[in-house]
């Protein structure tokens, strides 16, 4: 008799524990004795272990300790290191950037230099773990999908928290590192070049947002509803005529408009969205530290563009009289021949 399988009744498997790929040259051990766990089998593999760290992670976690802890102590340090108003006030607590005033510059620790320690901890630690993300992934022969689409938050980190300030000139225009805090510099931030939603590269980074969800909520649902036929083994039935994944994209194709011959184009079509979400909003919010973003964004001209709108209408009113001028030209000439 066919047994009916789906995500709630999937048969974990508890037989022999696999210690992983072999690894080459150059990589480091993997630490930890494997072990089966029913509960984590219930939302993927059962076996936890062994974990493997190698030097870039390790670095990566202990550059990200210290700005976590760095940010903490400060955060203590605002309450009078006392715990209970730690709690409390939380969510308000922040590290925030160096005053306009220092501009580029070192400033002290108590006004600012926390903050850049922080960021420079913070950064590599990102990067430590982004490089070790293509490690692994080259390593293990996959491909680098993930790593590139953690790069593209790491641009969206990096724009806000270092390529724009330095175009600015000043540090202060950095993002505080806080909860409620640097919600509150997204919201001075869009007042002060207008409004964030008129911009249009915002606006297109919003429809890559909900796109990607909306995708990947299609495509888990889909999934999920052919999970009786096996659909839930994409890999095996991929290339594969009359199975599970074909009666899925037919699917697609005619109740939703989407002609998803594969699966492999399903997915591609959804990681794309996600990437280009961070890269071209964090882009707009780069370009902002220019005047042009500024004159885009704000329809009341500041007032060093008074001068050069000026003048741009007296080089209209110019374009307009030579214009009128060979027209009258023009007209003379025909009225002259008329007269020959």
């Amino acid at each position: 008799m066919a047994q009916y399988q789906n995500l709630f009744t999937t048969v974990q498997a508890v037989g022999p524990i696999h210690h992983g790929v072999e690894l080459g040259a150059g990589n480091s051990p993997r630490v930890g004795e494997p072990v089966l766990n029913y509960w984590i089998g219930k939302i993927g593999n059962a076996q936890l272990g062994p974990i493997y760290l190698g030097g870039l992670g390790i670095a990566s976690l202990l550059c990200g300790l210290i700005a976590f802890v760095t940010i903490g102590f400060n955060m203590l340090a605002s309450v009078n290191y006392d715990p209970i108003q730690f709690v409390r006030q939380l969510f308000w607590l922040a590290l925030e950037p160096p005053p306009p005033s220092y501009g580029l510059q070192m400033p002290p620790l108590n006004q600012g230099g926390w903050w850049l320690i922080t960021g420079v901890f913070l950064t590599a630690s990102l990067f430590l773990w982004w490089a070790r993300t293509y490690r692994r992934a080259r390593e293990l022969g996959m491909g680098t999908h993930v790593a590139w689409a953690f790069a593209a938050a790491i641009w969206l980190y990096l724009v806000l928290g270092l390529f724009r300030p330095i175009l600015m000139g000043s540090w202060g225009e950095a993002v505080p590192y806080g909860i409620f805090p640097h919600l509150d510099w997204t919201a001075a931030f869009s007042l002060r070049y207008g409004n964030l939603f008129y911009n249009p590269f915002h606006a297109l980074s919003i429809v890559f947002l909900y796109g990607s969800a909306l995708l990947f909520a299609m495509h888990g649902a889909t999934i999920l509803a052919v999970t009786r036929f096996g659909g839930e083994r994409e890999i095996e039935q991929i290339t594969d005529r009359g199975t599970a994944s074909e009666r899925a994209a037919l699917f697609w194709r005619w109740t939703m408009g989407f002609h998803f011959a594969k699966v492999f184009r399903g997915c591609y079509c959804s990681w794309w969205p996600c990437f280009y979400r961070l890269v071209k909003d964090r882009r707009w919010s780069l370009f902002s530290a220019v005047i042009a973003a500024q004159a885009w964004c704000k329809f009341t001209t500041p007032p060093p563009w008074k001068k050069t709108l000026k003048n741009m209408r007296r080089l209209l009113h110019c374009l307009q009289a030579t214009h009128q001028a060979l027209k009258l030209r023009r007209f003379t000439k025909t009225s002259r021949s008329w007269a020959i």
